[in-house]
C-alpha cells in the first residue's frame, strides 16, 4: 500500500480530530531514552529502536506519541486541552519474537486525539468520536477498565509489598499469572551468603540490600487463599455486552463489595455512552481488556477490531492515562486525561479490500 495513500486518509482523522477542538502538534520523532526507560523499564529495549548520540546521550525512535504530548502538555498546557497528531512511529519486532504471530509494519502511521479535562464525560464523549469517525468500517468495539482490575489487586489480602508487584506487572498477564502463583503458595525460605568481596554490577549496594530485606520479609507471608484467585478468574472471565456484563459484575460484586465502586463508574460510563448516541449493547466490556492488551492505561480501555482479520493488531486503541501525567508532571501534579489513536494503513487496507 504505498505510504501517500496512507497519509491521505490519515490527514482524513486529523481533520476530523480538528474539527472536534483539538490542536494539531507535531512532537519529536528522537526522543531521550532515559524517560521511557523509567516509564516502561527495559521491557521497552526490546519494541524500540535506540541509539547513542554523543550530545543526547541514548535516544529512541518514538515508539508512541502519548508520552512526548503528555510532557508537552505539563510542561505548560492548560486545561481542558484537545490535542491531535499525525505521524509515524516505530516498533521493533524481533525475528524471535512469538507475538505478534503476524509481523506488521515496523514503521506505521498514527493518527490520534488526546484530551486533558477535569470532566466526567471525557471518557465517554472520546470513545464516541472514535465510534463516529470508524463506523463506516463494521468494526468490533471492545471497551474494559483498568480502574476495576487495579481495585480488586488493592483488595487482595496480601501485604503491600506483593500487591505492588502485582500491580507493577498488571499490564504482563504472564508475569502478573507467575506471581500471583507463587503467592499463592508458601514462601521459599531464602538466604544470603555474607562475604566480604567487594560489591559489584550496576545496582548499588544499599538498592540490593533493600531488596534482600524485602525477599527476607516475604518469606513469611501467609499464602493467598484460592477463593481470592477463584474471584479473580470471575473478574477476567467477564466477557459480554455492556449490559450483560454489568448484571455479572453485580453478582461479583455480591462476595466482593470492595469493586461496587468500580463497576458504578462502568455503569456510569454507559449511561454516557448512550447519552451521546453509543447503544452499550453494541459494546463489548471484557474485564481483562487493558490487563492483556495495553500498557500505562489506569482506567477506561478501548479497542476497534476487524472481523476476520486474523493476526492484525487493533485498528485503534485508546483510554485512560491519569498516572502518567502524575509520573511526568512537575512535582507529581496528575491531570485527568484520556485519548486515542488510529491506524490510517489498517483502514487503508480496510477499503482497498
Amino acid at each position: 500500500m504505498p505510504k501517500r495513500d496512507k497519509q491521505a486518509i490519515g490527514q482524513r482523522f486529523l481533520s476530523a480530530f480538528r474539527q472536534a477542538g483539538a490542536a494539531e502538534v507535531a512532537p519529536d520523532i528522537l526522543l531521550p531514552a532515559d524517560t521511557l526507560l523509567d516509564l516502561y523499564g527495559e521491557d521497552i529495549r526490546a519494541r524500540a529502536y535506540t541509539s547513542t548520540d554523543p550530545l543526547r546521550g541514548e535516544v529512541m525512535l518514538r515508539p508512541d506519541f502519548t508520552v512526548p504530548v503528555v510532557q508537552m502538555h505539563m510542561a505548560g498546557g492548560a486545561e481542558p486541552a484537545r490535542y491531535c497528531y499525525l505521524g509515524e512511529v516505530f516498533r521493533k519486532q524481533d525475528p524471535g519474537e512469538e507475538r505478534p504471530a503476524n509481523p506488521r509494519d515496523n514503521e506505521y502511521l498514527q493518527a490520534g486525539f488526546e484530551l486533558f479535562a477535569h470532566d466526567r464525560q471525557a471518557d465517554a464523549e472520546v470513545f464516541a468520536l472514535f465510534h463516529r469517525l470508524l463506523a463506516p468500517y463494521r468494526l468490533r468495539a471492545v471497551t474494559g477498565d483498568m480502574g476495576l482490575v487495579m481495585d480488586a489487586v488493592r483488595a487482595l489480602p496480601l501485604s503491600e509489598a506483593r500487591r505492588d508487584a502485582l500491580l507493577h506487572h498488571v499490564w504482563r498477564p504472564g508475569r502478573f499469572g507467575r506471581l500471583l502463583k507463587r503467592f499463592s503458595q508458601p514462601a521459599a525460605p531464602r538466604r544470603f551468603a555474607e562475604s566480604a568481596a567487594p560489591w559489584a554490577g550496576l545496582r548499588s549496594e544499599a538498592e540490593m540490600e533493600r531488596r534482600m530485606a524485602r525477599l527476607i520479609a516475604d518469606q513469611d507471608a501467609a499464602p493467598l487463599d484460592p477463593v481470592w484467585t477463584a474471584r479473580l478468574d470471575r473478574l477476567f472471565a467477564i466477557s459480554a455486552p455492556m449490559p450483560d456484563a454489568l448484571a455479572q459484575l453485580s453478582d461479583l460484586a455480591r462476595d466482593w463489595p470492595d469493586l461496587t465502586p468500580a463497576i458504578g463508574r462502568v455503569e456510569e460510563r454507559a449511561g454516557m455512552l448512550a447519552y451521546l448516541g453509543v447503544a452499550p449493547e453494541t459494546i463489548l466490556f471484557d474485564a481483562s481488556h487493558g490487563h492483556r492488551t495495553m500498557e500505562y492505561y489506569d482506567g477506561f480501555t478501548f479497542s476497534f477490531l476487524a472481523e476476520g482479520r486474523a493476526g492484525w493488531p487493533p485498528v485503534a486503541t485508546g483510554g485512560r492515562y491519569d498516572a502518567l501525567t502524575a509520573v511526568l508532571g512537575r512535582g507529581g501534579r496528575a491531570i485527568p486525561a484520556v485519548g486515542g489513536i488510529i491506524r490510517p494503513g489498517l483502514i487503508a487496507e480496510l477499503e482497498a479490500a
